[in-house]
């Protein structure tokens, strides 16, 4: 959580932290600072103090609402700068960040860089100011980075907006059901008043609509996949596809919060009109794993212990999975969950990888996702949806909805 950056800090020897970007779209930043209309920005946390974000005078009211200490960037004036360096705006740039730095006590230390930047603009930046500040070390992550650790526990007021989410995405579900059960079924294909297939762009044009209708955005896209594209774990599904009775379709949806916000995660896998018998076997082979690794998720478990588990019960139906048989396309071919909130993939991980041994521990936001996978018989079935480990250990369900398989259909 937020309140252990600096215990986070002193763990891995950071002595601040430098987030740079706008705060839209921009997890870091808006980590800190929340959703606000601040295009241009730095934020910076010397370890024991609290964030200072450093602004375009122009959004200095929007600035402001973030409810931060704040200073203002004409402080450090760019022309003047420019005047000193003789035009060389690199050099500008650079003393200007110095002058900032020095202001807060940054002379030396180590900082940890952040954010959303064009990256060869900052590799100038950085490499500019490090020759001018030879006693700062800027020092960049991957994988399991500072604020990713710290993300991985949620506060309360973080698990409300992912709730949030979590009940606007089902109530959008629930209007993409409604849509097309409304439809007719001719030849066995679903079809507009007008006579026309209904297809899967016409499905996800109304996604975007009722998301935004609900304050949502969808800058991830969306999985809406039939047949064999549902059998391909991210094939998001082709747009001119027609929606035909009784193949699989899976259904995943991963919006945020307007501006860049909290995401929620969550799948379904729909046949319309009916299940064939095949489908009906896959869907209870991955529901009967969706049950039990839910009913058992335990605070303080290694989640590779839930993946491992997850193997299992798919190898002992029958099926391969990335455990008994590496690198296959076929079966269970993904890990089971990860976390969720400003990013849709964040710690913990429910992985088998070296390096992604993480606890699942109170205040983690995850998602539970099995899913079995087989191509060749255009078949893809996969449920999901996002948990919340509670304080006292136990897990919660933040949005709920049903696990059916089959939308019935009008008749012709």
């Amino acid at each position: 959580m937020k309140t252990d950056l600096d215990a986070l800090m002193q763990a891995r020897g950071i002595d601040a932290l430098w987030v740079t970007g706008s705060a839209d779209h921009n997890p870091a930043m808006v980590y800190l600072t929340g959703v606000a209309h601040v295009t241009s920005a730095d934020l910076i946390k010397v370890r024991g103090a609290d964030p200072i974000l450093f602004y375009n005078a122009m959004e200095r009211d929007e600035a402001a609402k973030t409810g931060l200490p704040t200073r203002s960037l004409d402080d450090y004036p760019l022309l003047e700068a420019l005047k000193q360096t003789g035009g060389d705006l690199l050099k500008a740039v650079a003393a200007r960040y110095q002058q900032l730095l020095s202001d807060l006590g940054l002379a030396s230390g180590r900082i940890a860089v952040y954010g959303k930047v064009d990256a060869g603009e900052a590799l100038a930046v950085f490499s500019a100011l490090q020759q001018a500040m030879p006693g700062l070390e800027f020092a960049g992550e991957l994988g399991n980075t500072l604020l990713m650790q710290a993300m991985a526990t949620k506060s309360p007021s973080e698990v409300e907006h992912i709730r949030h989410m979590g009940q606007i995405t089902v109530d959008v579900v629930g209007q993409v059901a409604d849509f097309l059960m409304s439809h007719r079924v001719r030849d066995g294909v679903l079809v507009t008043s007008g006579g026309d297939p209904l297809t899967i762009g016409d499905v996800k044009s109304r996604i975007n609509l009722w998301l935004a209708e609900r304050g949502a955005e969808n800058p991830e896209g969306t999985i809406f996949a039939i047949g064999r594209d549902s059998a391909v774990p991210h094939s998001v599904g082709a747009s001119s596809d027609p929606l035909r009775l009784g193949q699989t379709i899976i259904f995943d949806i991963y919006p945020c919060e307007a501006g860049g916000g909290y995401f929620y995660d969550f799948t379904r896998t729909w046949c319309l009109g009916y299940a064939p018998d095949e489908a009906l076997a896959l869907y209870e082979d991955v529901l009967n794993v969706y049950q039990q690794i839910t009913g058992g998720l335990r605070s303080g478990t290694p989640c590779q212990d839930y993946q491992a588990r997850a193997c299992a019960l798919f190898e002992a139906r029958g099926h391969p999975t990335i455990k008994s048989s590496p690198g296959t396309q076929a079966g269970y071919v993904h890990g089971l969950g990860h976390g969720v909130g400003l990013n849709i993939h964040e710690r913990p991980f429910f992985s088998l990888i070296p390096g992604q041994e993480d606890l699942l521990l109170p205040g983690a936001v995850v998602t539970v996702e099995p899913g079995l996978y087989y191509p060749e018989r255009g078949l893809g079935m996969r449920l999901e949806d996002t948990y919340w480990v509670r304080p006292d250990g136990t897990s919660e369900v933040l949005a709920e909805y049903p696990l059916d398989l089959v939308l019935p259909v009008r008749s012709t």
